[in-house]
């Protein structure tokens, strides 16, 4: 068909230059390629208006790699056809060449996407148990980043391939060999570094999506994980930002690492003549009563005796770590509201005997001592 459109071309269009000609044959094939591609992309769009979500999206997102598909098909339709030189024909034909791999890698990116999307419709981080949905999340998004990295890498070793000036280079960028591959690992080490530890971070999982952690003296929930860093949602809206080495080189805390409940500490700090067994049925009472206990743990003890105050400990827990630190004030607010009514004489003071300065006993037994 190639050769029967070009006799026609030379018959009709033998008085034209053949640059001019040539230019003409890709204008219009671009041009075609558009409108056809427009067409049919409107047509696709209506039949899947009404179907579910997923089909809408996934048209959606493939508009541009179908477009530039058709345009590189169409211009190397025409480059068959068109009247160019030797030279020219080269040329274009690696230009096409370099188009083809940059649509290669722009699919295979795309449907890693499609593929990240169509996985994770099962998992809904908004349920209350939601460890299972973080960790594949967590391990998903990972690979995606670190996949799409990849293709990146892979893509521009290809490009470089294919110019005889720096082949080596694409080459070295793909093996990791050489010399220009060992100043670029180098060079980027601190990158690589962050991406082999996601890879890690994606199979061992000591963190996941919406974990509570306690890092650098801060406490928030994991909002972001990607190919290079982590971001922390902290309690006050504040994000830090934390390379992922970070969670391979140094010791954090994971509030959610098997599950999302926690058990939450009061401290109080009361009277020796406190009775410690009306605190204890009041405790039972509080939880009892508020819809954040998970009615797992609860418990009150006497965990130390000082100078002036007993150091009681309150225990409960609660399904989720915003949870325990709401059921927590709860606790405080509720039983400091208690002690000042019922039981006044519980909340800590300083003794002293009647006509005596503080620190008269210390004072004389210097003295005594001295004589």
């Amino acid at each position: 068909m190639a050769d029967r459109l070009t006799f026609w071309l030379d018959a009709h269009l033998g008085f034209v230059p053949a640059w001019l000609a040539s230019i003409a044959i890709l204008t219009v094939a671009g041009a075609a390629a558009l409108l056809i591609h427009r067409q049919a992309f409107v047509l696709l769009t209506r039949l899947v208006s009404r179907m579910d979500l997923f089909w809408r999206s996934l048209v959606s997102r493939t508009y541009g790699p179908t477009r530039f598909a058709t345009l590189t098909a169409a211009l190397a339709f025409a480059a068959s056809v068109a009247p160019l030189s030797e030279t020219q024909a080269g040329l274009l034909r690696h230009v096409l060449l370099i188009c083809f791999i940059a649509l290669t890698g722009w699919m295979a990116k795309t449907a890693l996407h499609v593929w990240t999307t169509v996985y994770l419709r099962r998992f809904k981080l908004d349920a209350e148990d939601n460890l299972l949905a973080r960790k594949h999340v967590t391990q998903t998004r990972i690979l995606q980043r670190v996949g799409a990295v990849l293709i990146l890498i892979v893509g521009l070793s290809a490009v470089l391939m294919t110019f005889d000036g720096v082949r080596q280079y694409g080459v070295s960028l793909l093996a990791s060999a050489g010399a220009a591959g060992l100043i670029a690992g180098l060079a980027l080490q601190p990158v690589l570094k962050n991406i082999f530890a996601g890879i890690q971070l994606a199979v061992t999982q000591p963190i996941r999506i919406d974990d509570a952690l306690l890092v650098e003296g801060e406490w928030g929930h994991v909002e972001e994980i990607t190919a290079t860093y982590v971001v922390l949602r902290l309690w006050d809206w504040r994000r830090l930002i934390l390379p992922l080495s970070h969670f391979i080189e140094r010791p954090f805390q994971n509030w959610t690492r098997e599950n999302a409940a926690l058990i939450g500490t009061v401290m109080v700090y009361l009277d020796h003549r406190t009775p410690i067994d009306l605190i204890r049925a009041k405790v039972q009472e509080i939880v009892s009563g508020s819809k954040l206990w998970d009615r797992q743990v609860v418990a009150v003890q006497i965990t130390d005796f000082r100078e002036h105050v007993m150091e009681v400990r309150i225990l409960a827990s609660a399904r989720t770590s915003p949870r325990t630190f709401d059921l927590r004030c709860e606790l405080r607010e509720q039983l400091i509201a208690f002690l000042q009514k019922e039981h006044p004489y519980a909340l800590p003071r300083l003794r002293m005997e009647p006509g005596q300065r503080p620190g008269a006993q210390t004072l004389a037994a210097a003295r005594s001592a001295a004589e």
